[in-house]
């Protein structure tokens, strides 16, 4: 025998008790319960962390928020909460950009509104802006803007669905709304300096702080922002086609045109101008100039470049200085305020008759806020007490000036603005 063989086999394995195969009901089920609570305590590391990616996502937008650096008073602090965009900078200047304010949920009401009110002009001032919620029509419709601050000036929005509001200034700045007819109100700027409106309300342009901007206004945003930078005094005034009409010191003569993507303010500026009432069917504009002798100022058409070179003068009529006043749709009558002896009056201007010794008759009392031109011979206005005044050129001419009339259901003490399209 081999000293390496076993006895009994033939092979190096040795005999052991038979396995048994036989599993109780209950130790199965114990098994299994071990297995799927080792399988729970252990659970693997999720793929996505959804409260960390919250986390990380909310101190981005703290980060953003405390580089635009925007002390927006009690009106902003409050609306902050609603969610911030910021327009994009199109000239990539190191600037703190302005901030879009919005509420994507209309369901959220009231918005607040500035805690200082803006001064309430006396009834003797023609030159103070209207301020008010309640808006007119031509022909005497009124509505009321709901969850708005005094507004200053109002526009159609392009579909007619709605509103675009100017805030008045408040030390906070100003804001602009857009109010729609289903209810939602929105703030599209807020802290802004002097905001202006293109006529058709596509376009919208402001001062924030140093620099000009302009953006284009789709539904209830603001988009492709261009900035450049102003003067110290500098704001803008109306747009005039593709461009905007820069007034170079409120104080003082002078406006140039900034056309958004073409560079900064240009160099060449005008020094005459002081104030521009409209612009013409073949795109020349409408204004009032200085002279030589500083008591007196002429009317003059301007031709539409960065110096805003006059055209044509005519240095007869008294004309105000406080820059109210609007150009008839076919270009022929110009409505501005002025004086007849030591009376305030709105005075009408037949422009193809401007010239050496252009004459003007007065048209009714002095005008403030818009006029608005529902035909070529036909413009209303509001007086200073907020009374609607409507002009028949035709009338007017035949010596019968208009006068105003109060609005049917505006109360007492209520200064309306007057609207196109109500």
């Amino acid at each position: 025998m081999n000293e390496f063989e076993f006895p009994g086999r033939h092979d190096n394995l040795t005999d052991v008790p038979p396995r048994s195969y036989q599993v109780r009901p209950d130790e199965l089920e114990g098994a299994v319960r071990e297995t799927l609570s080792r399988q729970v305590a252990d659970a693997p590391p999720l793929s996505v962390d959804p409260a960390g990616q919250a986390i990380r996502r909310a101190n981005r937008v703290r980060r953003r928020r405390t580089a635009t650096g925007l002390a927006l008073a009690a009106v902003t602090t409050v609306l902050l909460s609603a969610g911030m965009v910021q327009l994009g900078d199109a000239t990539s200047r190191e600037q703190s950009p302005i901030v879009v304010v919005g509420d994507p949920d209309p369901t959220n009401r009231p918005f607040p509104t500035a805690s200082i009110p803006a001064p309430v002009p006396s009834p003797e001032t023609s030159t103070a802006p209207l301020v008010s919620e309640t808006l007119i029509s031509v022909d005497g419709r009124r509505t009321v803007l709901r969850d708005v601050g005094p507004a200053e000036r109002v526009q159609p929005l392009p579909n007619g669905d709605g509103w675009l509001v100017v805030g008045a200034p408040s030390v906070a700045g100003r804001t602009l709304w857009v109010v729609r007819d289903d209810g939602l109100v929105q703030v599209l700027l807020a802290g802004a300096g002097e905001i202006v409106l293109a006529p058709d309300s596509l376009q919208v342009a402001w001062r924030d702080r140093g620099d000009l901007l302009v953006a284009g206004v789709v539904g209830t945003q603001l988009i492709g922002a261009a900035r450049t930078p102003l003067p110290a005094q500098a704001e803008p005034v109306r747009f005039v086609d593709d461009s905007i009409l820069v007034r170079l010191d409120p104080a003082g003569a002078g406006h140039t045109l900034w056309r958004p993507g073409a560079g900064p303010l240009p160099k060449a500026l005008d020094k005459l101008s002081l104030n521009v009432y409209g612009q013409l069917p073949d795109g020349r504009l409408v204004g009032q100039v200085t002279t030589t002798d500083a008591d007196r100022t002429c009317l003059a058409v301007l031709a539409p470049t960065h110096h805003l070179d006059p055209v044509r003068t005519g240095c007869g009529p008294d004309l105000s200085q406080d820059g109210v006043g609007g150009v008839s749709p076919d270009g022929r009558w110009l409505l501005v305020n002025g004086r007849v002896g030591k009376t305030d009056k709105s005075l009408l201007v037949d422009l193809q008759q401007l010239g050496p010794g252009a004459t003007a008759v007065a048209a009714g009392p002095a005008m403030t806020g818009a006029i608005v031109w529902s035909s070529e011979t036909d413009a209303s206005y509001l007086d200073s007490s907020g009374e609607l005044v409507r002009v028949d050129v035709d009338q007017v001419r035949a010596g019968e000036p208009a006068s105003a009339t109060a609005v049917p259901g505006v109360p007492a003490g209520v200064r309306p603005i007057l609207v196109e399209g109500l």
